[in-house]
């Protein structure tokens, strides 16, 4: 996981039926995540799970799985050695379409991407610059996400690792409010709204 040695090239799933399901990439791709996700993105009440693929000569993407197999995935960065690090998903916008949040080249681009699964596509639908949320060695991607006022916002800190941001979406772009210095400590009570 995230460029170590242990990389996985299969993806199980238990469904609630109590089936298990197996999907295995091609021998030149991974799974580069710390897990998957359980994240509901189609809004149908029931989660998706959501990965990162590797492709050893394309870069990351994202990648959403159900039951009935990968679902749809983003387009991948496009150079070998670049990993995106997935941040949250949720109706950020109040319009009942869930966005989903990753950060597209952490240690590098540091731009957040907001995407929106629409039937079988993941579309984009805005990006930052400055944002990140996972520093090179670590084994915990930060950030996340909380809701604390009238919509949710997504947490992350800003590029240089020092200030803690808040990051809403009005439907049409991002914003950022600075919300203090970021630390580990600080980035749990914001995301506990406190």
């Amino acid at each position: 996981m995230l460029g170590d040695a242990l990389e996985w090239r299969s993806l199980e799933m238990t469904l609630t039926d109590g089936r298990r399901l197996r999907a295995t990439l091609p021998a030149d791709m991974v799974f580069e995540d710390l897990a998957p996700r359980l994240w509901d993105v189609d809004g149908d009440g029931a989660p998706e799970v959501v990965t990162v693929e590797t492709a050893l000569d394309r870069g990351a993407r994202l990648a959403i799985w159900s039951a009935e197999g990968r679902r749809a995935a983003t387009p991948f960065i496009g150079e070998r050695h670049r990993w995106l690090a997935p941040l949250a998903a949720a109706d950020l916008d109040g319009d009942g379409r869930v966005e989903i949040a990753y950060v597209d080249r952490p240690h590098l681009a540091r731009v957040l991407r907001l995407w929106r699964l629409e039937g079988d596509r993941l579309v984009a639908v805005a990006s930052m610059q400055g944002v990140t949320n996972h520093r090179i060695g670590e084994a915990v991607i930060h950030g996340g996400l909380r809701a604390c006022g009238d919509r949710p916002e997504l947490v992350a800190a800003d590029g240089t690792w020092r200030r803690l941001l808040a990051i809403g979406f009005d439907g049409t772009r991002l914003s950022a409010r600075d919300i203090g210095p970021w630390s580990p400590e600080a980035e749990a009570r914001a995301r506990a709204c406190r």
